[in-house]
């Protein structure tokens, strides 16, 4: 049942985002494992229309947030306001009480207002005035960011970026994809039309069904030889963390998942290793070579 599921997601994802099969796997992969999404790319190849595309999909709630350099924490989590008439404080929910919100343009911020998503993005809750509120389950952050080449742009501090579990890159696409994007119907008009084809609670089964599939320890000394190699290799200005190596488990879990499988491969690590340490791992600049994550993946033999 589960791979009818996840066919059908993928399926109605891909009739309206096209010729990005790939990145669209590994943004299912990321929601399955619970994780958060950061797209970086430049503006116009979909970034947003991907997010509406899975909330329509999957039957979600859906806020936008357009981050601007002006915006406050409270524009995000919401307010506590005194109401005359009862005498007391009354909290007013933010956008982020969602089950899928997208953070647009994430890094045209301050880092005060970044910061406002990290006690969300990590315990899926904020607290407000001392009261702590819960968050919608399931809740899935997808935030876009611009190259950081671009005017009025802050850059993301580690600890925001470490709580992304995937970085991902739609580009450009190929040809075909793009003509038949010329020639087509209007994104917008589809998402109007799309149908969610599972219902929240199949998704949650599914995210549970990540959780039984398999890890051998041999693969699970594999993970920590990758995450040793980038602590002293000394090629890197720091290593991976723990919230990294966790990452990729679960990752490679729902990637085997998808792939239809109750176990895990090294294959399966591999595939979804680029999308969990290009955010994380900053090569000291005598050791950049373009190639950087095949040479990791090279670099660390499988048990």
């Amino acid at each position: 049942m589960a791979q009818k599921e996840l066919t059908a997601i993928l399926s109605s994802v891909n009739s309206v985002i096209l010729g990005k099969e790939h990145p669209i796997k590994l943004a299912l992969t990321c929601l399955l494992a619970k994780g958060h999404l950061l797209i970086e790319d430049l503006p116009g190849v979909g970034k947003t229309t991907l997010a509406h595309t899975f909330a329509g999909t999957l039957g979600l709630s859906f806020q936008r947030i357009q981050f601007t350099s002006d915006m406050l924490p409270a524009d995000i989590i919401g307010v506590s306001i005194y109401e005359r008439d009862s005498s007391q404080f009354s909290f007013h929910p933010g956008p982020i009480f969602t089950q899928l919100i997208l953070a647009d343009e994430v890094n045209r911020a301050s880092p005060r207002t970044q910061s406002a998503l990290l006690e969300a993005m990590e315990e899926q809750q904020v607290t407000v005035e001392g009261t702590t509120h819960s968050l919608l389950s399931p809740f899935f952050v997808i935030a876009t960011q611009n190259p950081m080449n671009q005017i009025g742009t802050f850059p993301l501090p580690e600890s925001q970026l470490d709580r992304f579990l995937m970085r991902i890159e739609l580009g450009y696409p190929d040809a075909k994809a793009e003509r038949a994007l010329l020639l087509g119907q209007d994104r917008r008009e589809i998402l109007k039309q799309l149908q969610a084809v599972i219902t929240v609670d199949e998704l949650l089964a599914l995210q549970h069904s990540v959780t039984q599939i398999h890890f051998a320890p041999a693969l699970i000394d594999y993970v920590q030889r990758i995450l040793s190699y980038t602590r002293e290799s000394g090629l890197y200005h720091t290593g991976l963390s723990p919230r990294a190596g966790l990452g990729l488990v679960h990752a490679a879990q729902a990637w085997a998942l998808l792939e239809g499988r109750d176990h895990v491969l090294p294959e399966d690590i591999q595939a979804i290793l680029p999308s969990i340490v290009s955010h994380r791992l900053q090569l000291h600049e005598e050791n950049f070579s373009a190639d950087w994550i095949n040479q990791l993946i090279q670099n660390v033999p499988i048990p």
